[in-house]
């Protein structure tokens, strides 16, 4: 059984109700984990340090954990992380909301200087988003560009369109929905009911009934349980009286009473029991309150994780990973038939009320008049009964009248269409064909999705053809015969391991002192240095400079010092003789940076000099701009430099993000992208780089780990860009 990744609508209306709890708490600080893990952290006057998690990316989840399991601070915070800072930081939470029924959760901030909210979205691609007090977006994780919504900084946040919320529902209401289904009573449950698989599954089961039965087939009775069994779950989570529980898949039939870990993996976690699970034979432990089951859950979901790295190079699993990917192509092409189904049935019945238009416009009007004359809704329905006995057509057509909804449902040729009574034909018309839209837009996500995964299952095809010609080699460095495996071919030569193909990756990381700047080493081993502002170039002019180094600069306003390290800072300096490729490198690094790139030109002109010639005294009657130095003597100038860089992942001997210069950054990373001056914005390209990277690794967590799009933003040039095919 796969492990439960993502909280679903029912759980975070359970959860909201105990964050309720850490309302008044006191922002102290936020941090971001790579591109999709926030954690803020709190000060409560009852509870002391409070530790709330929210991560969006794979792994879907929101709660407050335990300090002991919260990871140590990240390095240098981000972008989105120094924002949030600055608006959040001694701030009180003042709510915390579900949005609808959907997997959105809104967490309010209040400050004497400003307000601020902070939106979590646990669906799709997943995204925070954080607001003014005018709800227009300040910063996200994600800019998002659609034809239904855009997020994005500067404009209005926009909520994704509202859901039926199967929880406060009337039974009317229910019953048509279901009536509308071609399937089966489960299916319709988890879809039109958006309940989901898992709670559609349980709602079948508390009310008794056979969940493939076909919706034709079901009788006002089948609704009544069903409807019986919704309310039950409406009453639980609106008590707050929870029986929280971790499902585990026992490790052994022993009957040995060991420790949780020890006795199974985790795979499910819920507010309360359910009969679903209970029935598959899991192990379940109790928890006082949800959100503590839901801290001990995706800890140990990640401990298992780290610890089955390698399970997906073993044959079987690696068959079973496959199996598992033509399963989901197959749900996910039954889901796009869905959507094409669904959206041609609602075209369908746009082009019927266009086509008895007058029948329609004479039923909308009675209404539309009865009401205005104060005429009650079920008085309209005996109207509608009795003109129908009469032989009236349009009577005849009407088969449902619902004041609690303000609709009337017609009856034309072989389809039901549900009228909004206070609009007009067209205008009902319209509704209909935007709702085809709409679902349109549903089936292009899951046209783009079936593909990632069709791309996923390739690579997982080609790694099993590569097993089986004998080509992978075991993760712990032996071969087929046991022996050792050196790393060397038959010549004696170094063979680079593929690390893209690896299903686990060893992180190995440290810090480097030059990291806070702007910094790359050439193709020959070389240091080279660049500021990222006037204070960096300052400092690195008058603190990190020496007299063998060179220092590079554009030809052009609005560029790094750029300093080519003869020799580190712990080292004697010496004279050495720097190779052209090392000089050039150098001078295209200091012409990527600089105004160069942002003003969108393909090339620029660099010069070098030594730091002798380099003064912070300007010329009589001139002055210098912090940051900006005085250059005296002679100049070696390097024309027509290609702007252009290459950001990659480097796996040995570090695990880090490069960039710079493509001669120098390509061989010493496992992938890498070429960029130049384009239209997409830095924090843009920095997400686009992210997803074709990630996409290009088997283990695409060690890519979130160590080269988020923060991490490569930091290594783009200032200024629009483009990636090179």
């Amino acid at each position: 059984m796969e492990p439960k990744q993502e909280l679903s609508s029912i759980d975070l209306a359970a959860l909201v109700t105990e964050l309720h709890r850490y309302e008044g708490a006191k922002v102290d600080k936020a941090y971001l984990y790579g591109d999709d893990l926030l954690r803020l952290k709190l000060r409560d006057f009852d509870r002391g340090r409070v530790e709330l998690l929210a991560e969006v990316g794979e792994i879907k989840r929101v709660h407050v954990s335990d300090p002991e399991r919260v990871a140590d601070a990240p390095g240098r915070p981000p972008n989105f992380a120094k924002m949030l800072r600055n608006r959040i930081a001694g701030a009180d939470l003042a709510a915390v909301e579900q949005y609808e029924f959907d997997r959105i959760l809104v967490f309010e901030f209040e400050r004497e200087d400003q307000d601020t909210t902070l939106v979590v979205e646990l669906f799709g691609e997943g995204n925070i988003a954080a607001l003014d007090e005018n709800g227009e977006v300040i910063g996200s994780l994600e800019t998002l560009r659609l034809k239904s919504r855009t997020v994005a900084p500067g404009v209005q946040y926009e909520y994704p369109s509202s859901r039926l919320n199967p929880l406060t529902v009337g039974f009317d209401r229910f019953s048509r929905r279901m009536d509308e289904s071609d399937s089966d009573v489960v299916r319709t449950l988890a879809t039109q009911l958006n309940l989901g698989g898992l709670y559609a599954e349980e709602v079948c089961a508390r009310a008794g009934i056979e969940k493939t039965t076909p919706i034709e087939e079901a009788d006002d009775e089948l609704y009544r349980a069903v409807y019986d069994a919704l309310s039950q779950l409406r009453e639980r989570l609106s008590s707050g009286e929870f029986d929280p529980r971790v499902y585990l898949e026992p490790a052994s039939d022993d009957g040995d009473e060991e420790t949780a870990e020890e006795n199974g993996r985790v795979v499910d976690v819920t507010p309360f029991p359910l009969e679903e699970r209970e029935s598959q034979s899991l192990k379940s432990e109790p928890y006082d309150s949800f959100n503590a089951a839901l801290d001990s859950y995706f800890h140990r979901l990640e401990l298992t994780e780290e610890s089955d790295g390698d399970a997906g190079d073993d044959g079987p699993e690696l068959e079973e990973e496959i199996a598992r990917k033509r399963r989901i192509i197959d749900q996910q092409k039954g889901a796009i038939e869905g959507f094409e189904e669904d959206a041609n049935r609602k075209r369908r019945r746009a082009e019927l009320l266009y086509e008895n238009y007058d029948l329609v416009d004479e039923v909308l009007s009675t209404v539309q008049s009865a009401r205005e004359e104060g005429v009650p809704w079920d008085t309209i329905e005996e109207k509608f009964v009795t003109g129908a006995d009469r032989g009236i057509p349009a009577a005849e057509a009407v088969v449902d009248v619902d004041g609690s909804d303000g609709t009337v449902t017609l009856q034309l040729d072989d389809e039901r269409v549900q009228l909004d009574a206070d609009v007009g034909v067209e205008r009902n018309a319209d509704l209909q064909y935007k709702e085809a839209k709409r679902i349109e837009g549903k089936k292009e996500g899951a046209l783009e999705a079936i593909q990632e995964t069709r791309e996923e299952l390739e690579r997982l095809e080609e790694r099993k053809k590569r097993r089986e010609r004998g080509e992978l080699e075991a993760d712990d460095g032996e071969d087929g015969d046991g022996e050792r495996d050196d790393g060397e071919d038959g010549d004696g030569e170094r063979r680079s391991p593929d690390w893209l193909a690896r299903s686990s990756i060893p992180i190995r990381k440290s810090d480097e002192w030059y990291e806070r700047f702007r910094w790359f080493h050439t193709s020959d081993g070389f240091l080279v240095i660049g500021g990222r502002n006037a204070d960096q170039n300052e400092e690195l002019v008058k603190k990190y400079m020496e007299s063998n180094d060179r220092f590079f600069h554009a030809q052009a306003h609005g560029g790094p010092v750029t300093v080519l390290k003869a020799t580190g800072p712990s080292e004697r300096s010496r004279e050495v003789e720097f190779p052209e490729t090392s000089l050039e490198e150098a001078a295209q690094f200091a012409v990527s940076y600089s105004s160069v790139w942002k003003d969108g030109r393909g090339a620029g002109d660099a010069y070098a000099v030594s730091p002798e010639q380099v003064s912070k005294t300007p010329e009589s009657g001139e002055y210098l701009e912090k940051g900006g130095f005085a250059i005296r003597g002679d100049r070696t100038y390097y024309r027509d430099v290609p702007a252009e860089v290459a950001v990659g992942v480097q796996v040995e001997p570090q695990s880090r993000v490069l960039g710079g210069p493509p001669s120098a950054i390509e061989p010493r990373t496992a992938t890498s992208i070429r960029l130049r001056p384009g239209k997409y914005a830095q924090n843009d390209a920095a997400m686009l780089c992210y997803r074709e990277l990630k996409d290009r690794f088997t283990d695409q967590s060690f890519v979130r780990k160590v080269a988020s799009a923060d991490r490569i933003q930091e290594f783009l040039p200032p200024g629009g860009s483009q990636l090179v095919e």
